[in-house]
């Protein structure tokens, strides 16, 4: 029985080896995991009112989120981060590029985004346009966004949209790499921008 214990601790302590090994290996790495850029063409409009393509997210690595102007809280929250820890990461803003496009383009015109962004951040930039063209865009990034009204008796009244909180990281080459979660341990979230900059 004690020869028992002694395995099963042992093994304990090898698995706990492992998850720790794989887990600091997935925070210090970047894995590409597609050869092709990540999302579908798309012709939409920057928050100053120009156009812009998916061409904007090459050359440089891309942080890219995805959200709405009237979230209360996991989309200010998560512009108030990124910000922070692209200034850390990227101080001279030479090396790092961030969007914020949004889920709600039926109220999120370019000149609501620029308003909502220019008040907090100049490090990110929204992007809207027509809104049959941006939900086409959004779900080329699998991207989980949902209308929800906020009174279920007055279905075509004031709602809210469910979405995808993370921030999806692009390489130079627009390929997905990976993801900061919301509610990301900031030193994790930071070593995932540096590691996205080194490895471009």
């Amino acid at each position: 029985m004690k020869t028992v214990r002694i395995v099963l601790f042992a093994l304990a302590a090898v698995m706990a080896g492992l998850f720790f090994w794989l887990w600091n290996e997935a925070s210090n790495q970047q894995t590409v995991l597609s050869e092709a850029p990540f999302g579908s063409p798309f012709s939409l409009t920057r928050q100053d009112g120009t156009p812009i393509n998916e061409q904007a997210f090459r050359g440089k690595p891309t942080a890219l989120f995805f959200g709405f102007t009237n979230c209360p809280e996991i989309c200010p929250t998560t512009v108030y981060e990124l910000t922070g820890w692209m200034n850390k990461v990227d101080p001279d803003k030479s090396k790092l590029q961030a969007y914020f496009i949004s889920v709600d383009p039926d109220r999120d015109t370019p000149v609501a985004l620029n308003t909502y962004l220019t008040n907090v951040t100049d490090r990110i930039t929204g992007i809207s346009g027509d809104p049959d063209k941006v939900k086409e865009m959004v779900r080329s990034f699998k991207v989980y966004f949902k209308k929800v009204p906020t009174d279920p008796a007055k279905p075509d009244g004031d709602y809210t949209m469910d979405h995808t909180a993370s921030v999806f990281l692009l390489d130079k080459q627009g390929r997905f790499t990976g993801t900061i979660a919301y509610g990301e341990n900031p030193d994790v979230a930071e070593k995932k921008l540096q590691n996205l900059i080194a490895r471009n």
